[in-house]
């Protein structure tokens, strides 16, 4: 799934994050999502570069992690995202945790690369301007609501990715979107048009709305 918008100014959106954890929370009696140490972090991360430095240059000697912890043996969500000299180069994920992390991380990396819509695929020349991000998602969850006004209240800004889904559409936005959308109505209306619905259709009553958590880092 192509994980962000491109609205006015969105350029901006995403400021290089230091290799730490953001946005993320733990509540009572909710699912705990295993903390990734810098180790873990930063094998996603120099995975990432490797698989797609080993597609631009037709090699098949991808440097893969001779172990891994059990955390990144875990099925989870992720996305990952390309910058290229702050700007948004590639995002693609996936929401449900189908496949072990590494598995995630390694899959979304080329598909960021070489599949994303919006894009032309990366070029070898372009490498060295690249930035990478991966985002480790918690598994979503539907979040019951009587109303928009009760919706509004309910999500978390920059916590919360949410998900809308109606009918054959459903588009999301990572916890990151915040940033450039931090009016809540206004998030939800982008999100709403991502998906080729009407930018109201968060306030309808069959569609469905679920939330997650994202733990996020980059280079």
């Amino acid at each position: 799934m192509v994980c962000r918008p491109r609205p006015a100014g969105y350029n901006v959106i995403s400021a290089r994050l230091p290799l730490q954890k953001t946005f993320f929370t733990i509540q009572k009696g909710r699912y705990k999502m295993p903390t990734l140490t810098d180790k873990d972090q930063k094998t996603l991360l120099k995975l990432a570069r490797s698989v797609i430095t080993s597609e631009l240059i037709k090699s098949s000697d991808t440097e893969r992690p001779a172990e891994i912890s059990s955390v990144l043996a875990e099925k989870r969500g992720c996305f990952v995202t390309l910058h290229k000299k702050g700007v948004l180069r590639g995002c693609i994920g996936t929401i449900e945790p189908v496949k072990p992390l590494i598995s995630c991380v390694e899959d979304n990396a080329l598909n960021a690369a070489f599949r994303d819509p919006r894009f032309p695929p990366l070029k070898a020349n372009e490498l060295p301007d690249i930035d990478i991000e991966v985002s480790v998602l918690t598994v979503p969850r539907i979040l019951e609501h009587k109303d928009g006004k009760e919706l509004k209240a309910k999500l978390n800004p920059g916590v919360h990715g949410v998900i809308l889904s109606k009918g054959w559409h459903s588009s999301t936005f990572l916890p990151q979107v915040w940033e450039q959308l931090p009016d809540t109505q206004i998030f939800l209306e982008h999100l709403c048009q991502k998906g080729g619905m009407e930018k109201t259709c968060w306030m309808d009553k069959d569609t469905v709305v679920k939330v997650y958590e994202a733990e996020y880092f980059s280079e």
